[in-house]
């Protein structure tokens, strides 16, 4: 009998000792909101990888919903790091697409002296206001981007990593707390701060930030199953009232008020079991993001504080997440492409601006410039991208969504000239544009000025094709503006010139940087003197004409642009046969080429004009005069046949670049200038001319304020103040 009792106790010791052997715990981790702040996850992340620190499930709010998302994908913490260092913040928090991948005509609706806000309006005439100062395109496509290896992962659970992410139903105020769902459009509503962000739509609930109602969702982690916790706190303390002084310094208070007191519920929750880090950020506001790698430091020094009381949950190499971990599935082969489109142009258009191939790796770099051109239509509230795994099949689903707000547009400008001696210029000018009035996109522009130039200008702007290769574009005209008579370098008189007419264009965009059109017109009108002696002849005129124009704009800004070209060439052929008085040829040329190191930025170039037969003087004649267009003298204060300019163009930004999307940088600068002005049918000829001018320049949520003085070696001195087209 007791040899019995001994084998059973021998048999039992083992069981007994494995049984007092306490499991190890399944950790979550808690990963709160903070916008730049939350770049210290990637450092605490990255602490608690060095030591071993397995991590079970995650549940995050916000930047810790981006964070976590991508970490709980599988990428791993090397490539986070590198991604939260090289991520252009400023462009990802923007609408713009670079200007390079904007259709060639958005980027001509920037030519006018028009500033660069517009008002939109929907097809019943209402005024659209959007949901929020920014939609996300940029975000939502660079969330695409990083996470289209696993953006068809349904259930969260099935990730290399347990998640979740919260929101908050903005209708109701409620908690949302996303299990399942598109990934990066779950991640994409967690972090869409009120008013800041558009809000999300998901099955049919409208989404915003959700460190509304759970800034640290301790409760959805332990909802997961995990049996104790690792949070992570970056909470920002509240401001002082001496220390509010900006919109920024507001956005960040208005930001800690909305999660603070949730916060503080969910930081009571935790037990003695649980860990709570908190990074030393109190330096840091809510968009700092230009001081990534010094978050990332502080997160990661404060897991490292917590070494030792971490050291009991050390676990071994998880060999099998490491796996999951691996970029070779991150770029699936496309096996077909689909459209879903809500908007007023057809499903061809916006596929054809798709490049990318069938049965080839999806290539992300090109697929990001292809929507930011879709998106430069103007007709879309965001285009967005996912690739849809089913069996072997990876299908690229483009999902265009139409403007809520509306996709019909008003612009406003005003420039403004003083020469210090009486003689002022101004003018104020409006542009209404009706897009999408078929399928192919039509629209049809019209422009008004009054003041110094008065001009009407109508086109109805007809695409031929699904990309706009080709188009007809039928227009009507009517100008009047000042011709000065000059005769041995003095002003004699000073015409009143009015110009009206009709033609047709037919042209071919190449690529979005460049236009070729071929085109006819007419045009007839009178100039009557103004100023000077009355006995001085008046004329009227009848014009017809042949056009041949080449456009190519490659420039990063059109208002202070920092790199590419911009080169124009206009040749045309008035013809007595199709109604003209008189047969000549005029030609002009113009080049700005940009160059640029540092905050450094040189615009090198010019404009050359040339009337090559006899012709009406006052009716021919080019225009010269303004800033930067022979400075010193007033707007178009130089006309005749023929006109030179050459010129260099500096300037330096005062301030430093903003990682936001609200940047508006200061400039100074100065500008050369060479040019001259001649006539054929007289003894005109201004002689070269050199000027120069100082100027500072603004670049507001209007567009650029310019104020410049100008002076030239004619004894001519001008003040120019500019909101709209600067060069």
């Amino acid at each position: 009998m007791r040899r019995l009792l001994s084998c059973l106790l021998l048999c039992l010791c083992p069981l007994v000792l494995f049984a007092a052997e306490k499991p190890h715990p399944k950790i979550g981790l808690v990963l709160s909101g903070g916008a730049a702040r939350g770049l210290a996850h990637v450092g605490v992340l990255k602490a608690l990888e060095e030591q071993g620190i397995h991590i079970d499930a995650i549940a995050g709010t916000s930047m810790g919903a981006v964070i976590g998302g991508l970490y709980a994908s599988g990428y791993k913490i090397d490539e986070l790091e590198k991604l939260a260092l090289g991520i252009d913040w400023q462009e990802a928090l923007s609408d713009a697409p670079a200007r390079e991948d904007i259709p060639f005509r958005r980027k001509q609706d920037d030519r006018d002296f028009l500033v660069k806000q517009k008002l939109s309006f929907r097809d019943d005439g209402s005024l659209g206001l959007p949901l929020g100062v920014i939609q996300g395109q940029n975000l939502s496509l660079l969330l695409e981007s990083l996470l289209a290896h696993s953006s068809d992962v349904r259930d969260f659970d099935k990730l290399p990593i347990p998640f979740r992410a919260v929101a908050t139903d903005i209708v109701n105020g409620e908690k949302v707390v996303f299990r399942k769902g598109h990934l990066p459009q779950v991640i994409r509503a967690s972090m869409s701060i009120p008013a800041v962000f558009a809000p999300v739509e998901i099955n049919g609930q409208l989404l915003v930030d959700g460190g509304m109602v759970d800034n640290i969702p301790v409760d959805v982690a332990r909802e997961m199953g995990v049996d104790m916790v690792i949070v992570v706190d970056i909470g920002t303390p509240l401001r002082g009232r001496k220390q509010l002084n900006t919109v920024f310094d507001i956005l960040n208070q208005s930001i800690t008020l909305m999660t603070r007191s949730n916060s503080e519920v969910q930081l009571a929750s935790l037990t003695p079991d649980d860990i709570l880090i908190q990074p030393a950020l109190a330096s840091f506001g809510v968009t700092d993001f230009g001081r990534s790698q010094d978050i990332i430091n502080a997160g990661y020094r404060a897991t490292q504080i917590l070494e030792k009381r971490l050291a009991s949950l050390r676990q071994p190499v998880d060999q099998q997440l490491d796996a999951a971990r691996s970029p070779e599935e991150r770029t699936p082969v496309i096996t077909a492409i689909k459209i879903e489109n809500d908007s007023k142009i057809d499903d061809s258009v916006i596929r054809y601006y798709i490049r990318q191939p069938v049965g080839e790796p999806l290539d992300l770099g090109r697929l990001q410039r292809d929507m930011g051109t879709l998106y430069g239509l103007d007709y879309f509230e965001q285009v967005q991208y996912r690739v849809v795994h089913k069996g072997h099949d990876r299908t690229l689903v483009i999902s265009a969504r139409g403007k809520r707000s509306g996709t019909d547009y008003l612009r406003l400008g005003l420039n403004l000239s003083d020469d210090m001696r009486g003689d002022s210029a101004f003018n104020i000018g409006a542009s209404y544009r009706v897009n999408g009035i078929n399928r192919l996109g039509a629209e049809w522009l019209t422009r008004v000025q009054i003041g110094d130039q008065q001009e009407l200008y109508s086109e109805f702007y007809q695409p031929l094709d699904a990309g706009s290769r080709y188009f007809l574009a039928p227009y009507i005209n009517a100008q009047s503006q000042n011709v000065e008579s000059i005769l041995d370098n003095d002003p004699i008189a000073e015409y009143r010139l009015e110009r009206y007419g009709f033609g047709l264009n037919f042209g071919r965009q190449i690529g979005n940087s460049g236009e070729i059109r071929l085109g006819v017109g007419e045009a007839w009108g009178e100039a009557n003197v103004r100023i000077g002696e009355r006995d001085l002849p008046s004329t009227s005129f009848n014009e017809g004409f042949y056009d041949l124009k080449y456009s190519f704009d490659s420039l990063d800004n059109v208002y202070f642009p920092h790199e590419g070209e911009d080169i124009s060439l206009s040749v045309r052929q008035f013809e007595p046969g199709i109604g003209s008085d008189e047969r000549y040829r005029q030609w002009e040329f113009h080049l700005d080429k940009a160059l640029s190191s540092g905050p450094n930025t040189w615009i090198l170039g010019g404009r050359y004009g040339r009337t090559l037969d006899k012709a009406n003087v006052v009716t021919s004649s080019f225009l010269l005069g303004g800033a930067r267009q022979l400075s010193g003298f007033r707007e178009d204060a130089i006309s005749g046949q023929n006109v030179s300019l050459m010129r260099a163009v500096y300037y330096r930004r005062l301030t430093p670049r903003s990682y936001l999307p609200f940047d508006f940088p200061l400039y100074a600068g100065a500008s050369l200038e060479r040019g001259r002005a001649w006539n054929n049918d007289n003894e005109f000829d201004s002689g070269y001319i050199n000027a120069a001018s100082i100027f500072i320049g603004f670049d507001t949520p209007l567009g650029p304020l310019n104020f410049s003085y100008g002076f030239n070696d004619d004894d001519q001195k001008a003040l120019y103040l500019n909101l709209g087209q600067t060069f």
